[in-house]
C-alpha cells in the first residue's frame, strides 16, 4: 500500500492515456454529485414544507357541520344545524384516544372579518372564542402577556390576546398591553400578543387572529349553546382518522342525522396530510437513491470496461512480472489498487463540487416557505462513499481475475 514503486507505477499507467482516465472519473464524479446535489435538493424542500407544521398538532383534525344531504327521522335534507355545549361532554366522555377536545367560535363564520376600534382607529380581524388548550393547536406562540386560561373560562372576562398585525395596525408605537379594544360594540382587555412560528399559512392568517375566552364569546356576541367546530387533537399513536369517524357517528345519533350521510360533517385531518407530506419526501429521496445509485454503477462500469483494456494493453508486462515472481495477490492488489485510485479521486472530487453546489444555492437563495437548508448529513455521504469504495474493488477484482486467468507464456508472447 505504501510502496514508493507501486504509486509510481499507478501513476504511469493513468498519466499515460489522460483524456480516458479523465472521462473515465468524470462518470464516477458525475453520479455522486448528482446522488448528493438530488438528496440535498429533496432535503431542502422537505425541510422547508415539513418545517410549516411547526407548533401544529400533527395527530390532529378539525370536525364542524354542513347541511344534510339525506332526509332521516322526519327531518327533510338540507337541514342546517350546529354542534352544541352539551356535544364538548359528550365527546369527552365517549370518544377514546383524544388528548384535547376544543370547542371554537368564530365570529362572522369562516374567513370572517370583523371591524376592532381602539380609539380613533378601525380595522378588520379575525375573531375566536376558544379555550386555553387551543394554543397547542395553533402554529402561535405568545411573546408579550399570557394567554388565555382557565379563569377566563370560568369567570368570563372580557379578555383577550392580539395577534401582532393587531399591534401593528391599532396601537402603532404604543403599548397594548391593558388596553381595550372594542369588537362590535363590547370592549375586551388585551392580556397578550401572539406572533407565529413560521411563514406557512394554514386558514386566517395567524397574526391577525384576536382569541377571547370561549364562554365570553358565546354570551358577548349571542352564539349561546353553539360550538361552530371542534378541533380534536389524539393521544400518541391514536389514528385520528378513527377518532374522527367515532365522533361523526356519536354526532349523528346525537343530532338525527343519517348515519350514511357523508356530507352532514365536513373535516380536515392533519394526520393524514401531513402522513402524505412526510411520505411524498420519503419517495423523492427514494427517487434520488435511485437515479444516483444507478449513475454511480454506470461509472464504476466504466471504470470497469477502462481496466479490462489496461489489462490487454499491458498483457506483455503482466507476463514478465509473473515470470520473475509476482503472486497473483502482487497483480490483483495493483489492479485494484489503479480502480480504488480513480474512483476515489473521482468520488472526492464529485462530493466536494456537490457541496459547493448546495452551499451556494443556500447563500444565494436563502431560507424561504419552500426551501430551506439544502444539504445531506455526513452519513449519507460517508454511506454513498463507502457504496463507490465498495464498487471500485469490485471493478478492479474482475479484471484481475481476468489478468490471472492469463498463462505467463502467453503473455510473454503478446504483442
Amino acid at each position: 500500500m505504501f510502496d514508493s514503486d507501486r504509486w509510481s507505477e499507478i501513476w504511469n499507467t493513468l498519466s499515460r492515456n489522460k483524456l480516458r482516465s479523465f472521462l473515465t472519473m468524470f462518470g464516477v464524479g458525475w453520479g455522486i454529485f448528482m446522488l448528493v446535489v438530488m438528496l440535498g435538493m429533496g432535503n431542502g424542500l422537505s425541510n422547508a414544507v415539513l418545517s410549516g407544521f411547526e407548533g401544529f398538532a400533527t395527530n390532529s383534525c378539525f370536525i364542524w357541520t354542513m347541511p344534510t344531504t339525506k332526509p332521516f327521522a322526519g327531518f327533510q335534507r338540507g337541514r342546517r344545524f350546529n354542534f352544541d355545549n352539551d356535544d364538548i361532554r359528550l365527546i369527552r366522555e365517549n370518544v377514546p384516544g383524544i388528548q384535547i377536545c376544543s370547542p371554537q367560535l368564530q365570529l362572522g363564520g369562516w374567513r370572517g372579518g370583523n371591524n376592532v376600534s381602539y380609539g380613533s382607529k378601525t380595522a378588520a380581524f379575525s375573531i375566536y372564542g376558544c379555550e386555553p388548550q387551543v394554543l397547542e393547536v395553533e402554529g402561535v406562540r405568545v411573546t408579550n402577556g399570557r394567554f388565555l386560561n382557565t379563569q377566563d373560562l370560568l369567570e368570563e372576562r372580557k379578555t383577550c390576546v392580539i395577534g401582532k398585525q393587531v399591534v401593528t395596525r391599532l396601537f402603532e408605537h404604543e403599548d397594548p398591553m391593558g388596553k381595550y379594544l372594542r369588537i362590535n360594540g363590547v370592549y375586551f382587555q388585551v392580556v397578550g400578543i401572539t406572533e407565529k412560528k413560521n411563514g406557512v399559512r394554514m386558514g386566517d392568517d395567524a397574526e391577525a387572529k384576536i382569541y377571547v375566552p370561549f364562554t365570553t364569546f358565546q354570551k358577548a356576541f349571542n352564539s349561546l349553546n353553539i360550538v361552530h367546530w371542534f378541533t380534536i387533537v389524539g393521544d400518541p399513536g391514536e389514528d385520528v382518522a378513527n377518532i374522527e369517524k367515532d365522533i361523526k357517528a356519536l354526532m349523528a345519533r346525537k343530532h338525527k342525522v343519517d348515519p350514511s350521510d357523508d356530507n352532514a360533517f365536513g373535516s380536515w385531518n392533519m394526520q393524514e396530510f401531513y402522513q402524505r407530506m412526510s411520505g411524498l419526501f420519503t419517495a423523492i429521496a427514494g427517487i434520488s437513491w435511485f437515479v444516483g445509485i444507478f449513475s454511480l454503477i454506470a461509472g464504476v462500469i466504466g471504470i470497469g470496461n477502462i481496466m479490462l483494456v489496461s489489462i490487454k494493453e499491458r498483457t506483455k508486462e503482466i507476463g514478465i512480472r509473473r515470470s520473475i515472481g509476482a503472486t497473483p495477490a502482487n497483480i490483483t492488489g495493483q489492479i485494484v489498487l489503479e480502480a480504488l485510485t480513480l474512483i476515489f479521486i473521482a468520488g472526492y472530487v464529485g462530493l466536494i463540487a456537490a457541496v459547493g453546489v448546495l452551499e451556494a444555492v443556500n447563500t444565494f437563495m436563502g431560507s424561504s416557505d419552500f426551501f430551506q437548508d439544502p444539504g445531506v448529513d455526513l452519513n449519507v455521504a460517508l454511506i454513498a462513499f463507502a457504496i463507490l469504495i465498495a464498487s471500485g474493488v469490485l471493478a478492479g477484482l474482475l479484471p484481475a481475475r481476468r489478468a490471472l486467468a492469463i498463462k505467463a507464456v502467453d503473455a510473454l508472447r503478446a504483442e
